[in-house]
């Protein structure tokens, strides 16, 4: 269920952000993402008080999804949506550029949904671009101190298929729309000579940075 921290609005407009995650899904028993946008939705920092923060952990399906996403968006009508989820084979964070017309026909969700087709929307363009300072990202969540990647394929799983259904909202409706996946954290101590994994205070603050550049770039866009 959202989980709103609500702020009333200033006259220059300050951002409603909608930050997103992912439960569990066949292969990953702990998704780490859920913990991460619990955290930044409570996370109390000057630049943040006068922000609207609405939390929302989607179930891995693609049907939750459909439903879900729309009546968040109407709801509450963000100006930002910063979504995550998880790549358990990536070692660090990657900040997606586009949503890839592309559907997975191999692996179920979370529901045990297959789907027929291999593409989202047949006839449709091959990707939609995201909107946001992929760049500035990167930088703001490298000077956190975390690993951290532009990359231009999102999968063709459930990550993939939120991202392009909120791409595809026109910008009028979200200005910034932006996905990330984070790598697996570690949750006990690892053996020695092996690499280190990102922990969930890494995945914090990289958050935390990439969350508090996009409010920036809100509120340059709203003096406009």
């Amino acid at each position: 269920m959202p989980s709103p921290t609500r702020h009333r609005r200033t006259p220059d407009k300050l951002r409603t952000v909608l930050i997103t995650g992912f439960g569990p899904f066949p292969g990953a028993p702990f998704n780490p993402t859920q913990a991460l946008v619990e955290r930044l939705g409570a996370r109390r920092r000057p630049a943040l008080a006068d922000v609207s923060r609405v939390v929302h952990v989607f179930p891995t399906s693609y049907a939750a999804v459909d439903r879900e996403l729309p009546d968040l968006l109407a709801r509450h009508r963000p100006d930002v949506l910063l979504m995550f989820g998880l790549a358990a084979r990536t070692p660090f964070v990657r900040v997606e550029t586009r949503a890839r017309n592309a559907i997975s026909r191999l692996v179920p969700d979370a529901g045990g949904r297959f789907t027929k087709a291999g593409c989202i929307r047949p006839g449709a363009v091959a990707a939609l671009p995201g909107r946001a300072p992929f760049q500035h990202l990167v930088s703001a969540a490298r000077a956190a101190r975390v690993p951290t990647r532009v990359s231009r394929n999102a999968g063709a799983y459930l990550c993939n298929y939120v991202y392009w259904r909120a791409s595809e909202v026109h910008s009028r409706k979200i200005p910034i729309v932006v996905f990330v996946h984070v790598p697996l954290i570690g949750r006990s101590s690892r053996p020695r000579g092996s690499r280190r994994r990102l922990s969930l205070a890494d995945l914090n603050r990289v958050g935390e940075a990439i969350l508090l550049a996009l409010v920036a770039a809100a509120r340059r866009a709203a003096r406009r």
